[in-house]
């Protein structure tokens, strides 16, 4: 299971590498577990705060280089032997699942998020604090390349007009209809998606919700189309992580995932208005 829970974590504390995903080093220096490092979304898991960063070119959140982001994990300490968990304060959507899909497509597989985020860990006792652990460095991680699916824009449009290929919009309904937008400049979905918001991963109590639930969930959205037909996409790919982590957890794995994402599509000149026909 790529999940853990609160109390499983407290157990086994010491023998894994905690790393903390909520956005923005205050947040971090505030309080936070013991023993997590900060991964920060727009410095560590994405290029967003690389000079000349242009949302048009792989949205708001594009992925970092990978030699880039391979030091970065080998200045955490972390080498393919390494347990990795990754938490955040909104049930894994932002950026624990980011953080948990990047070290999975570097091929790296022990690696879980904290089911619940900060408020489960809370829940079970655990307390914040204000120090920053010492950790030994290794060399960067070996990796060259990332080795799960990806898809660009490009073949997002030849997937969006493929009856035999589905494009998952896991953002709020009111956004993928266009009743509102405050992220991005232009309202509206990619013409052909279907849309599930990332959040409905999860139950009322922030936790994700059973393997079975989940299966059941996207078995009914695929519509009978196997998990590799589907690629999955928000506003600037993190929260899609979200729900390519679901996807995991139900065993129907092999999605791909368009980073770019609306931030990087309403800003492309491609058609961007709601058609008919269009499935909700």
């Amino acid at each position: 299971m790529p999940l853990i829970s609160a109390p499983d974590l407290r157990d086994h504390l010491s023998a894994v590498r905690l790393l903390d995903a909520r956005q923005g080093a205050a947040t971090y220096a505030a309080g936070h577990l013991p023993g997590a490092l900060h991964a920060d979304l727009d410095h560590d898991l994405s290029a967003a705060a690389d000079p000349g960063h242009n949302p048009a070119r792989g949205g708001r959140h594009p992925l970092p280089p990978i030699a880039r982001f391979a030091a970065r994990l080998g200045e955490w300490g972390i080498t393919p032997a390494t347990e990795v968990v990754a938490y955040d304060a909104s049930g894994g959507g932002n950026a624990a699942a980011r953080l948990w899909w990047m070290l999975r497509a570097l091929g790296h597989n022990r690696v879980r998020v904290l089911d619940g985020g900060l408020p489960a860990a809370l829940e079970a006792g655990f307390s914040l604090t204000n120090e920053i652990p010492t950790v030994s460095p290794a060399g960067p991680y070996p990796a060259d390349r990332w080795r799960l699916p990806l898809m660009d824009a490009e073949a997002v449009e030849g997937a969006r007009r493929d009856p035999t290929r589905r494009v998952l919009d896991v953002r709020s309904a009111e956004r993928w209809r266009g009743d509102a937008e405050t992220l991005d400049p232009v309202a509206g979905h990619i013409p052909g998606s279907v849309n599930l918001a990332w959040n409905d991963n999860l139950g009322p109590d922030g936790r994700f919700k059973s393997p079975e639930a989940l299966r059941n969930q996207y078995w009914a959205l695929l519509s009978g189309l196997p998990p590799d037909r589907l690629t999955v996409h928000c506003g600037s790919g993190v929260t899609a992580c979200h729900t390519l982590l679901a996807l995991e957890v139900a065993g129907l794995g092999g999605a791909s995932l368009y980073v770019g994402s609306w931030s990087e599509w309403c800003r492309s000149g491609r058609d961007r208005s709601p058609a008919a026909g269009d499935r909700a």
